[in-house]
Parts: structure tokens; C-alpha cells; sequence
């Protein structure tokens, strides 16, 4: 005999019994928490940093560190372009005014080791063409010190300048522009989602009023996120590229949550429940799947925060405080709405005209008909819900061609990215219209050698000249070095620039960094190299010690939330298979489009040739969170219906009609959502939207639909199989959705045959009140 659950429904909970009690009480006190939030995140985004790519404990940061200090002149981040026209940077009159300019900078606070083609003759500050030339400087504070004074010194620089024209580049100016440019983007990116969320939302919902809920409970997740980071930023570097990934999953997994729960609560006053008694429903099984969900996006979030990129850092602290602010919003500000609103949740049902003349057109056709089973009765949507059970019921008879195909077709869509380049984020993320972006494209197109790209060997200790004429000569003998400028000292420091043959961040360069740190020299001196090469090779090391890690964790908390969930040890395992493979899309479609240049047209960028080292590693961890998110709503759903009945195809085909419209409604409002970050003009924002956005259709539309039923139908009830110890441990700690109703323990023995219970239609057995498709099982439950 398997094993029964008798056990009733347990008691209201704390925070239950508290918006049950007091709604009124509860809003208003986040109402009062939204408002401080708004005051304390106020300006959060002029305090963060647009870099956060180098690892602070790398070489080439410490060498940048150690010569921004002691040779300013040399690590210049502000570069002025000066534009002679037709004069030729030699005239006597441009000469002048170039030397006035320069003595300029030098007096303004804040600028040091300032330098020029007119100073200092140097053929790698004079463009090829002879019209244009560079005065360069440095920037001294942090980024944001730096912007500030970059935009002091802009209206006394820029433009026309007597007989020359002056341009502003470097580093400090393409930061300066990257980060006003995503607050722009950001801005219309958000005026983009928010009514087209909120006409999907009310195409999804039906009522008007029930929409709103979902935009409400994600823009308090925003708020709060803002305040959050903007306390960060008072103890640690935030990139603010964080801020777009704050905007996408406030709004999204807001949604994904209310729909779960709002769908949840209108079955329950369906059934005839009073509204409290509603709500606690909801709260004791939806709501703790929705507890459950946004964990495992909080764990998948946290696995960046095992990297020193403050970049990847940035986003693992905005992951998690907008994924548990969205959480606790609907598990508190939510319940408490719902608690007031009661029945009133379907008020302004603005589909209901719509409903009335279909119903009249049905009842006028052929009555009889439709009700002998006559055409149109059998099909797939003749009732709501019937077009995902008839889908899973499809994939289950065709189990094995699906799962080949599937997974054929989803390894050969991320082909592409075994062909992947790693590399720097440049100006070349900017518009093609950006200012910085302009001179920067200028130098590196119409300068001599490989501006940008050189490197520079830091030798610290006491060596004498022949210890430094040596070091030199091996170094002009490695492969890959055109010329080599230095020694410059300044007490038991000095330094050489190495300019590469190759391209900046090129393969032959990057060797380039390894042989010079490996290039022997004095016993009593220490080598390090930094540069742009250098920093691409520090980082791609640092990632690849530490991404073991960070995949560590995530396999492991996936394994661990899915077997409290289910106590089946094998679902954990496919649900990690799975997800991974709902990500290869992606991967491919980022090498295909961003790396190869392929519709860099449509889209508005500039390929590179390459991908920016720490992109992939975000998109992982960002999407894998989010398919984890989907993959429990639905498992909770099958595993509910298993535990009453113990038939495991009907659970299957039950979970996937009661999931498949929910989850392919939030995947659809997240993707808009994503896309609407896509349009971005700096690149790797474009990148992270679009590609995310992709990852969360394929994993609804494909691994959801197609390849879990195809997968869990192969494996049969053994699906359910763990040994007695687990078993145990889940009986005591687990997560079940359902609650009060017989259960089959998920210790039954799986059966050989592989077939799970009965051979009759899968919807034979499946509760005629429940309905799931998008429009009616969210929209309006029917009468149990």
C-alpha cells in the first residue's frame, strides 16, 4: 500500500496571520518603506563605476596602481585631440596655441603628468597625416572624482580653439560617456517596457485591476533596489550597468510571482473559500513555491560574488536584493492587496465583451453539435486548458524523437560559441556618433603602431645600469616587440613601454605578456607587466580559477531545492541537464551576432571580433536563475498532482496544462522586458537584453514544453526514485505545494514497465474545474 498523507493543513503562519489581519496596516507601512527607499536610492547611479572589468588583486592592477602613483605621465586617461585642418600640427600658430592649452591643463586641480606631441616630439603622438596630434594627461581620484572633473574641464577644452580644433578621448571620457549613456538608455528602455508590460499583463489577467498588481510589486522591488545598491556604493565599487539588470528582473520576476500567486488565489475563491482563508491557501502552497523559486535565482545570482570584478560583483548584489525585495513584495504587499480587493481582483475585466460574442457565436453555430462531441468538440481547445494537455500528451507518445531532436537541435543553435574570442570592452560599445568614441577611432586609425596596446614593464629594485640595459636587450629580442622606449626611473622604480607587433588585445600580444613576464632578469629586480593585453590576460585567468566555483554552487543549490521540492533525486539532476541546455541558444546566437558581426546592421553595433571576458559568466548565471525559476513552478505542479494520484504521465500532462500558459505568459512579459534593455546603444547592454531575452523563450517555448515532458515520460516513475535516507530527510524538510489531499509517497517503487498509471487520456483523470491556458486558468478559474 503506498504510503498516505492525511495530514491537515497547517496552521497560518506569522506573516500570513499578519496581512491576513492588517492588510490595511501592511501596505501602509510599505508604502512608508517604498517612500524612504526612494529618498535613500536617490542619485544612485551618479555613484557608480562603468568599469569594474580588471581583478584587483592582479598584476596589472597592481602595476597600474604602482605607475599611476609614481609616473603619472605615464598611465594618461585623458586624452585631447587637437585637429589642425589643413595647417599641419607644425605651424608656428597651431604649435602656440597647442602649448597654451597644455600649460592650461597643467594648472587645473586634479590633472598631473601632462605630456605632448609639441613637448615632447614623439612620433606615436603625431597622426600619420600630419594634421592631428595628442596633448596628454592624467586624471587623479576615482571614477567618479574623475567624471567630475571631466566635466568641468569640457566646456574650457572642447571645441574650437583659435587656429585648431579640440577633441576629448581616453579612458576618463569614453567611462564618463559609457555611464550617461546607459542612465539615458535605461530611462527609455523603462518608458518602452512599462506600458507594453502593462497591456500584456491586462491581455494575460483580463481585469485591469489585477494587472496593476504585478507592475506594483516590481517597481517597490526597483525602489528598494536602488536604496540598497546606493548604500553599497558607500563601501564598494557598483557598476552601473547593475542598474539595467535591476530594471529586468524587478519587473519580471515581479510578474512571474503575481501571476503564480494571483492564479493561485482566484482558484481558491473559485472553489467557494472566503477571501482570508484564500489567501492563507495561496500563501501555504504558491507562496512558498514562489519562496522556494527565488532562492535558487538568489543562489544562481550569488555565484558572482566568488569573482573580484567588481563588474560581476555589481551584479550579484543587485541580483539578489531585487529577487528578495520582489519576493518578499509578493509574499506580503501582494496578500494584503489581495486580502482587500477579494472577488474585486476581476474587476474591469476588459475581456469580457470579447467572451460574450464568442459565446453567442458558439451557441448559435451548432449547440447539439458541440455537445454529442460533434466538430470542433475534440479538438485540442475545445475546453481551456487542452491545447498544452493535448501537446504534452503528443511529446509522451513521441517521447524519444523529441528528446533527440530537441536536444540535437539546441546543441547545434550553440555550435557557434565553440569558436568564441575573448576580449575587452573598448570605445567601440559607445554609438558611433560618441564623442570619445570619435577620437578614439581617429588615434587608432590614423596614429602610428598600436595606440592603446602598448605595454609597460614595471622593475622594481636596486639595479644598475647594466642590470636595465640588459633587461632591455632581452626584451627587444622577444617575438612580437616592435620597439621598446625606456628606461624611465624615479628612485628604486622604473618602467619600459613595449610596443606589440600585433593588435592590442590580440593572441600574439597576449603571448606577448606571458614572455615578458617570464623574461629573465636580475636576481635583485622585480618584473610585472601591465596593459590592456595584460589586463585581458589577468582577467581571463582570474575567471577560469574561480569559475569552478561559482558553477559549484549554483549545481549544488539547484540539486538541493529541487529535492526538497520533489524528494526525487533524479529530477534535481535532469533539471541542472536541462537548464544548461536551454542556455546554448544563447550562447550561440552572442558568438554569431556580437562576436562574427552578423546583423550588426539591423541592430546598430560595432563587432569587435571578440567577447568581453566577464559577459558570459553574467549571462549564466542571470539565465540559469531564471530557467530554474520556470522549472520549479512547473515541477511543483506535477509533483502536487503526483503526490494525490500516482500517475505519472497524468501529472506530467496535468503540470504542463496548469504551468504552460502561466509560464509562457511570464516568459513572453520578461522577454519584452529584456528587449526593451536590448535597445541600448552601448553594446554590451544590447547583449545582455537580447541574449537573455532569447534564453527565456527557448527554455518556455522549447525545454518547458517539448523536452521535460519528453524527458520525465522516458524516465517513467523512476523519475521519483531516492533511497531511504533522502526519503526520510524529505518527509521531515521537504516542499510540497499541495496540501490536505491524499498523497502517494514518492517512495513508491517505480515500475519496471516504465508507464506511470493508467493508459486512458491523460485528461481522464484530470480535475475538470482546474483550467490553465493563459486566458482563462490566470484570467478566470472556473466554478469548482
Amino acid at each position: 500500500m503506498p504510503e498516505v498523507n492525511r495530514s491537515a493543513p497547517p496552521p497560518v503562519g506569522g506573516w500570513t496571520r499578519f496581512v491576513t489581519a492588517r492588510p490595511r496596516l501592511a501596505l501602509l507601512a510599505a508604502l512608508v518603506i517604498t517612500a524612504l527607499a526612494v529618498f535613500a536610492g536617490s542619485g544612485v547611479a551618479d555613484r557608480m563605476g562603468s568599469g569594474g572589468w580588471q581583478a584587483p588583486d592582479a598584476e596589472s592592477t597592481y602595476v597600474t596602481e604602482v605607475l599611476a602613483r609614481e609616473f603619472p605621465a605615464s598611465q594618461p586617461n585623458l586624452l585631447l585631440l587637437v585637429d589642425s585642418g589643413s595647417a599641419g600640427v607644425d605651424d608656428p600658430a597651431v604649435a602656440a596655441e597647442a602649448a597654451r592649452l597644455a600649460e592650461r591643463l597643467k594648472a587645473e586641480p586634479g590633472i598631473s603628468g601632462v605630456g605632448s606631441y609639441w613637448e615632447t616630439a614623439s612620433p606615436a603622438l603625431r597622426s600619420e597625416d600630419g594634421r592631428e596630434a595628442i596633448i596628454a594627461a592624467r586624471i587623479g581620484g576615482d571614477e567618479k572624482t574623475a567624471g567630475e572633473t571631466l566635466d568641468r574641464l569640457a566646456p574650457a577644452f572642447a571645441g574650437e580653439r583659435g587656429p585648431v580644433t579640440v577633441s576629448l578621448g581616453g579612458p576618463v571620457a569614453v567611462q564618463h560617456e559609457m555611464q550617461t549613456t546607459i542612465q539615458e538608455d535605461l530611462l527609455r528602455a523603462e518608458l518602452i517596457a512599462l506600458p507594453v508590460t502593462l497591456v500584456l499583463l491586462v491581455m494575460v489577467f483580463g481585469s485591469a485591476v489585477a494587472a496593476m498588481l504585478p507592475l506594483a510589486v516590481g517597481i517597490v522591488a526597483i525602489l528598494g533596489t536602488n536604496a540598497v545598491l546606493r548604500g553599497l556604493t558607500e563601501f564598494t565599487d557598483v557598476s552601473v550597468f547593475a542598474m539595467n539588470l535591476t530594471t529586468a528582473l524587478g519587473l519580471g520576476l515581479a510578474i512571474d510571482y503575481a501571476l503564480f500567486i494571483v492564479r493561485r488565489f482566484r482558484e481558491e475563491l473559485a472553489t467557494g473559500a472566503d477571501t482570508r482563508t484564500a489567501v492563507g491557501t495561496t500563501l501555504r502552497t504558491a507562496g512558498r513555491t514562489v519562496l522556494f523559486s527565488a532562492l535558487t535565482v538568489a543562489v544562481s545570482l550569488s555565484a558572482m560574488l566568488v569573482f573580484p570584478q567588481y563588474f560581476l560583483r555589481s551584479f550579484a548584489y543587485a541580483g539578489i536584493a531585487v529577487v528578495l525585495l520582489a519576493a518578499a513584495a509578493a509574499l506580503i504587499l501582494l496578500p494584503a492587496a489581495l486580502v482587500l480587493l477579494g472577488p474585486r481582483i476581476n474587476s474591469l475585466d476588459l475581456r469580457r465583451l470579447l467572451r460574450r460574442r464568442k459565446k453567442t457565436a458558439t451557441a448559435g453555430a451548432d449547440p447539439a453539435g458541440a455537445a454529442a462531441g460533434g466538430p470542433g468538440a475534440g479538438s485540442p481547445d475545445a475546453s481551456p486548458g487542452r491545447g498544452w494537455a493535448w501537446l504534452g500528451a503528443l511529446v509522451m507518445r513521441r517521447a524519444p524523437v523529441f528528446a533527440i531532436v530537441t536536444t540535437v537541435g539546441l546543441l547545434l543553435l550553440g555550435l557557434p560559441f565553440l569558436g568564441v574570442k575573448f576580449g575587452t570592452a573598448d570605445d567601440r560599445q559607445l554609438p558611433a556618433s560618441a564623442e570619445s568614441r570619435v577620437v578614439q577611432e581617429h588615434i587608432r586609425d590614423g596614429f602610428p603602431g598600436s595606440p592603446g596596446g602598448g605595454l609597460e614593464v614595471l622593475v622594481e629594485g636596486q639595479g644598475s645600469r647594466a642590470d636595465h640595459a640588459d633587461l632591455k636587450a632581452r626584451i627587444e629580442q622577444l617575438p612580437g616587440v616592435l620597439r621598446v622606449e625606456g628606461p624611465v626611473a624615479e628612485g628604486p622604480a622604473a618602467y619600459y613601454s613595449v610596443l606589440p607587433k600585433g593588435e592590442a588585445v590580440g593572441e600574439e600580444t597576449q603571448q606577448l605578456v606571458r614572455d615578458l613576464r617570464a623574461v629573465p632578469s636580475a636576481s635583485s629586480l622585480d618584473v610585472s607587466v601591465t596593459g590592456t593585453a595584460a589586463v585581458l590576460v589577468d582577467s581571463k585567468d582570474s575567471i577560469a580559477d574561480r569559475l569552478p566555483w561559482a558553477l559549484g554552487i549554483i549545481v549544488v543549490a539547484t540539486l538541493l531545492v529541487v529535492f526538497l521540492l520533489t524528494g526525487s533525486v533524479l529530477i534535481p539532476l535532469q533539471a541542472v541537464v536541462l537548464n544548461a541546455l536551454s542556455l546554448t541558444a544563447m550562447f550561440g546566437a552572442v558568438v554569431w551576432v556580437f562576436q562574427d558581426g552578423n546583423l550588426s546592421g539591423p541592430l546598430a553595433f560595432t563587432s569587435t571580433g571578440d567577447i568581453e571576458t566577464t559577459l558570459p559568466v553574467l549571462m549564466f548565471c542571470v539565465a540559469f536563475g531564471l530557467s530554474m525559476d520556470y522549472g520549479v513552478f512547473l515541477i511543483s505542479r506535477i509533483k502536487e498532482e503526483y503526490d494525490r494520484t500516482g500517475d505519472h504521465e497524468h501529472s506530467v500532462t496535468f503540470g504542463l496544462r496548469h504551468t504552460g500558459g502561466l509560464i509562457t505568459a511570464a516568459a513572453v512579459i520578461l522577454a519584452v522586458v529584456m528587449v526593451a534593455i536590448g535597445t541600448s546603444r552601448v553594446t554590451n547592454t544590447k547583449m545582455l537584453g537580447l541574449g537573455i531575452a532569447l534564453a527565456v523563450l527557448m527554455d518556455a517555448m522549447v525545454v518547458r514544453s517539448l523536452l521535460v515532458p519528453a524527458v520525465m515520460k522516458l524516465m517513467g516513475r523512476s523519475t521519483w526514485w531516492a533511497p531511504a535516507p533522502l526519503r526520510a530527510f524529505h518527509r521531515r524538510f521537504g516542499l510540497s505545494e499541495g496540501e490536505a489531499a491524499p498523497a502517494v509517497a514518492p517512495a513508491a517503487l517505480p515500475d519496471p514497465s516504465g508507464r506511470g498509471g493508467s493508459e486512458e487520456d491523460p485528461e481522464a483523470t484530470a480535475e475538470p474545474e482546474e483550467i490553465s491556458d493563459t486566458s482563462r486558468d490566470i484570467g478566470e478559474p472556473a466554478r469548482r
